[in-house]
């Protein structure tokens, strides 16, 4: 008996010699939060090195899905497992199938136990997000593992909401390719499926239009940016930047294989200094007009009264629809004001020929695109300003200036997509303790506020209920203008936003908050910067380098 004591006291010394944990333990309870775990007790599955992942179907998107999974395991463990398709007689099979008694469309069952893990979907999707629960049950041990213990059992989920998004703001400030990448793996590790690509802004057109050149030639381009919040006092720096065409397709295709859909931002008709700047004929004065170098609303706009305003929005539109094969298109409406409108001879002669108020004359413009965008076989988003004209109720409305403009368009018979600034803005602050943050733009939205939410009232008429389909945060740049930032105000509170576009809406912060411990550890694994204000001692491991 004490020799066997020895040699396992042996073996255990010999195992940390080599930075190697002998085994460790899964656990379930991830973020987002599954509707059902139930187990079982009986004995566990073991992962190890002699696993072996399979897919019985061998379609291309569920060899993807076992190639991603092995991947994942490689990530925490250290495990590298083999995959193959069809059956396999191993001892210890994790193994992703097809199964049409799985109801909801992007719904998925694990199933546990000692032999084989399953992962059941009635699309591939379904798969993808089963995978994504599995991934994140498992620990991460930067040393790496021998074995890791899967208790035995099952899960059962599926989303709440249909739309699950979060927007990037590429307009105020550009991203490199690389970390438009990072932020749809940052959403497939959170299980959305709508990346919102905010591309044209004043301060910068960002996407090639091959039709009009001079709107990356040019209005890619700021001569400077202003410091602070809008002072007197600028960089003197030249900016700029834009994705190619080729480059957005690629970030479709990177996006499609994760399950996520890239719905792209042309804003119109205002926010539109960078397209006025190229070709000034556009607005209601002529010009001259330059790229924007500070940052909040501008008069200048579209003219809404001359064709040629029309036929460029169908052209950049066009050759956008030729990229994104997305059913939204998304046209902003946001924040145009009317001033230039009301005294522009075009403008005004095309109210008088519609008899139309200047109130009306954007609402004459919406509808307008969207029919063009219709006949294309799309849809349109527009941000709830919208609502201001007599817009058809085919249009999807984008809630954010609180709650109550969402919810008036749902009453209005419209799908909305609730995004309020009072939870779901990521570039505000996220604490009140101001001065050991960065500058931003405002506010205070700590991780508790978010995860707070509730899109939906209780007592809201169910049919009107049935226009809530999704929930999106916005990642506006103004003052973010790069990616370790983009990534400190985006999470941990996109676990938050999270377990609002996916589970039920009941809501445990604490157990949440231990949930999400949890996802540091990943955060940490990759990299990535993130917001400690919830968890009081915690040192992002992407910060150590610098201290």
């Amino acid at each position: 008996m004490y020799k066997h004591v020895i040699l396992m006291a042996l073996l255990s010394l010999f195992t940390a010699a080599q930075g190697i944990a002998a085994d460790a333990k899964a656990d379930y309870e991830v973020v987002p939060l599954p509707h059902k775990i139930a187990l079982d007790g009986k004995t566990p599955f073991v992962l190890n090195g002699r696993t072996v992942i399979t897919s019985l179907d061998n379609s291309p998107e569920m060899q993807r899905n076992a190639n991603f999974l092995a991947g994942y395991i490689r990530d925490n463990t250290k495990l590298s497992l083999s995959v193959v398709t069809g059956k396999t007689k191993v001892p210890t099979v994790i193994q992703l199938q097809l199964d049409k008694k799985v109801k909801a469309k992007e719904g998925y069952v694990i199933t546990v136990n000692s032999k084989a893990v399953t992962i059941k979907g009635s699309t591939p999707n379904g798969v993808f997000y089963g995978i994504q629960t599995l991934r994140k049950s498992l620990p991460v041990v930067a040393e790496g593992v021998e074995q890791v213990e899967l208790p035995s059992g099952s899960i059962s989920d599926e989303p709440r909401f249909a739309y699950r998004g979060f927007m990037l703001d590429c307009g105020r400030h550009y991203f490199p390719l690389s970390f438009v990448k990072e932020c749809i793996d940052l959403m497939a590790l959170h299980n959305m499926n709508a990346f919102h690509w905010h591309l044209t802004e004043d301060q910068g057109w960002r996407l090639e239009i091959k039709k009009y050149p001079r709107l990356t030639e040019f209005g890619s381009k700021r001569e400077a940016t202003v410091l602070s919040h809008n002072s007197n006092v600028y960089d003197d720096t030249p900016y700029g930047g834009y994705y190619t065409q080729d480059e957005a397709r690629e970030i479709v295709k990177y996006a499609a294989e994760r399950y996520i859909t890239v719905i792209p931002e042309i804003d119109m008709p205002g926010h539109q200094l960078s397209a006025l700047a190229c070709y000034p004929d556009l607005g209601c004065t002529g010009g001259p007009y330059k790229v924007g170098t500070k940052w909040g609303v501008f008069p200048d706009v579209l003219c809404l009264g001359n064709e040629k305003t029309y036929q460029f929005c169908e052209d950049v539109l066009t050759e956008l629809m030729d990229i994104f094969p997305s059913k939204y298109i998304n046209i902003g409406g946001d924040e145009a004001p009317r001033d230039r409108w009301k005294v522009c001879p075009k403008c005004k002669a095309k109210m008088s020929e519609l008899n139309i108020p200047v109130e009306k004359l954007q609402g004459y413009f919406t509808n307008r695109i969207e029919k063009f965008i219709n006949s294309k076989g799309r849809s349109i988003i527009g941000w709830d300003e919208i609502l201001e004209g007599d817009i058809n109720q085919s249009a999807t409305v984008m809630g954010w200036r609180g709650t109550e403009h969402g919810i008036e368009a749902a009453k209005k018979g419209h799908d909305v997509i609730m995004t309020p600034t009072t939870y779901l803005y990521f570039d505000y602050y996220q604490t009140d303790k101001q001065w050991n943050e960065p500058l931003l733009i405002g506010g205070n939205l700590p991780l508790e506020k978010t995860y707070s939410y509730e899109p939906i009232p209780d007592d809201m008429d169910p049919a009107v209920k049935s226009h809530f389909i999704g929930v999106q945060a916005n990642l506006w740049t103004e003052y973010i203008g790069n990616p370790g930032l983009a990534e400190y105000q985006s999470l941990p509170r996109m676990d938050a936003l999270s377990e609002i576009q996916w589970t039920d809406g009941k809501k445990d912060y604490e157990g949440f908050k231990k949930r999400t411990v949890r996802m540091l550890d990943i955060y940490d694994h990759y990299g990535y910067n993130y917001a400690v204000h919830a968890f009081p001692g915690r040192v992002p491991s992407y910060l150590k380098k610098y201290q």
